[in-house]
């Protein structure tokens, strides 16, 4: 089998998605050594893009230096080049490279010709477009019906998303499958040492709590620096709450609120933190606290769990689909409920290796192998070869 995987996504500073398409090809390539899985657009053309990726980084405090208007009019018109040349390119590939299937993992397809599977991770965009800036929604509205018309088979992230995909997309059931993401083999329990040297990079207290990732209007950030500041002073300062990641799209009230109370009161901002610091951090955290309004997955919970650390999150579909009964879950709205799990973190030191353990027992679960196995299946399905018998050891 000959497949044609999108990498693209991998060559920008990953997000959750890129991250999800580099890990599941590195799975499909070392499962299923007999097949070829080429990952788009190849190793020279990879080095030029990457350069042209590249980036220097943000401000202090995860906020991005403002490009001149000159500069802005700039990129636009080199990004309407790239996306024409980058369309055009890959089609030629397609073409050319006698695939027997195209995957694409980053929700919007090419028309190739080649039979597709397509991953959604979320419908986010289409449920809840006040979320997304207008020409993120206006650009989906376009362009994410007619992937799905091309695509002979969709996989999703959860069986929330695809629950969703039928009720809200019409999709039938055997037209769309939900492979479970793994968690890199770098999150899992760190030393002491490690822990320790994090914390001196960061300038990070003995105890802390911890939320990972954009700081945008689903992430419902707001609850958790109102709940914080909530807390008796002692609480606060004996494990102050700190939040890594950048400043995302509409994010003014949680950015105001942070300052006029949360910081006030010992909250820390980190901005971005490398993805080589997050097992580190993840690890020294007494608790990830997760109170998304929605999720496709959610792979913090998951990740903070592979490193011995005990989370919190919210009921959201997807994520309380994730975690199970491995984690305390609350709803997203219960300001009360919040506040009251931050109280307990921080004196119930029992609650929290209850947690740990579960977590940690239940992180070994999710692994890139199993996704590999779920994608590949599809592939067969959508050629209409039998599905791999699966190898299993017989008892002595």
């Amino acid at each position: 089998m000959r497949v044609l995987f999108n990498g693209v996504t991998t060559l920008k500073p990953k997000t959750g998605i890129a991250h999800a398409a580099a890990n599941l090809h590195a799975a499909l390539v070392a499962t299923f050594p007999a097949d070829n899985f080429w990952l788009y657009p190849g190793a020279g053309v990879s080095r030029a893009a990457g350069r042209f990726f590249r980036t220097d980084g943000g401000a202090p405090g995860g906020a991005a230096r403002e490009p001149s208007a000159l500069k802005q009019f700039a990129k636009r018109t080199a990004g309407a080049a790239a996306k024409l040349g980058y369309a055009t390119h890959f089609q030629w590939a397609a073409r050319t490279g006698r695939f027997d299937l195209y995957h694409e993992p980053n929700f919007v397809p090419f028309q190739t010709g080649l039979p597709l599977v397509v991953t959604v991770f979320d419908l986010s965009v289409l449920l809840h477009p006040e979320w997304h800036p207008a020409e993120r929604v206006k650009a989906h509205e376009k362009a994410f019906a007619r992937g799905l018309e091309l695509a002979n088979h969709v996989l999703v992230g959860t069986e929330a998303v695809r629950a969703e995909a039928q009720r809200y997309l019409g999709l039938s059931p055997d037209r769309v499958t939900a492979m479970l993401c793994g968690v890199g083999p770098q999150f899992r329990p760190q030393t002491p040492e490690a822990v320790a040297a994090l914390r001196a990079k960061y300038g990070l207290p003995p105890r802390y709590t911890l939320y990972v990732g954009t700081i945008e209007p689903r992430k419902n950030i707001a609850t958790l620096l109102r709940a914080f500041s909530d807390l008796p002073a002692p609480v606060r300062a004996a494990c102050p709450l700190v939040l890594a990641g950048g400043w995302g799209w509409k994010a003014e009230a949680e950015r105001e609120l942070f300052h006029s109370e949360a910081k006030p009161r010992g909250a820390i901002h980190l901005g971005y933190v490398p993805d080589s610091d997050l097992p580190a951090l993840y690890a020294g955290a007494e608790a990830l606290l997760y109170p998304t309004f929605y999720e496709g997955f959610g792979m913090p919970p998951v990740e903070a769990m592979a490193c011995g650390t005990a989370a919190v999150t919210s009921t959201a579909d997807a994520v309380r689909e994730v975690v199970g009964s491995n984690a305390l879950t609350l709803d997203p709205c219960n300001l009360d409920g919040w506040r009251d799990a931050l109280l307990r973190i921080a004196d119930d030191r029992e609650f929290l290796s209850y947690y740990r353990r579960r977590g940690l027992a239940h992180a070994a679960t999710f692994t890139w192998e199993k996704c590999a196995r779920v994608t590949y299946g599809v592939y067969r399905k959508v050629l209409g070869l039998p599905q791999p018998t699966v190898e299993t050891r017989r008892a002595a």
